[in-house]
């Protein structure tokens, strides 16, 4: 059995193999690629493939630019190319929810050195993107406004700008209020010099 790179065997694949599909709704409407399922055997495989499984080759293709990507799959049982692409679209969907809890929500701006803390933090973003997202599902369909305007579900940004309007409170912006906010974070940076300034002193007189 000869061996073949992943390309060299989506050029094997006929025209009539590949299968196309909805992957997900974008801003612009539904995402459609061409797919292909190759039935391969790897070359870290065991020998007894009855008791190895079954893997695959998933290939996605571009409808316009062609461009191919590839996903190594393995499964107890066979399964339909449909189930395989469901799969890989829900780990899409996850990428893009931490991405939005990121962007929107502030999931990985907890500048923070200890477990409970860290949790905290965490936990308030979690919850803050939850929020955005079931009041995205219920925009899809369900609109407040008076009028007759038909209406593209919110976005998270434009959620969060609602919210930012009609619900959060809005940020102090005095003068009291920021020098107080200025002192503090140049205490605790003044405290973190202090602190390396002393490891670095422990760590060199161990050292000699």
């Amino acid at each position: 059995m000869g061996r073949f790179s992943a390309t060299e065997l989506a050029a094997k694949v006929p025209a009539r193999a590949w299968m196309r599909r909805r992957t997900g709704n974008g801003t612009k409407g539904d995402r459609h690629y061409d797919w292909a399922l190759i039935d391969v055997l790897a070359d870290d495989a065991p020998v007894d493939r009855d008791e190895a499984g079954h893997a695959f080759l998933v290939v996605r293709r571009h409808r316009y630019t062609r461009e191919l990507s590839f996903y190594r799959c393995h499964s107890a049982t066979p399964v339909s190319l449909a189930v395989l692409v469901n799969i890989i679209c829900t780990r899409w969907k996850i990428e893009e929810d931490f991405q939005g809890a990121k962007g929107l929500a502030g999931l990985d701006q907890g500048q923070v050195t200890c477990w409970t803390s860290w949790m905290r933090w965490s936990l308030i973003s979690l919850f803050a993107a939850a929020v955005l997202a079931v009041t995205h599902a219920a925009t899809r369909t369900v609109d407040g406004a008076d009028h007759d305007l038909q209406l593209a579900p919110a976005s998270g940004r434009e959620l969060l700008a609602v919210l930012r309007i009609t619900a959060l409170p809005t940020p102090r912006r005095d003068l009291e209020h920021a020098l107080h906010w200025s002192a503090w974070r140049r205490h605790h940076r003044h405290q973190a010099t202090e602190a390396h300034r002393r490891w670095n002193n422990i760590t060199a007189a161990a050292t000699t």
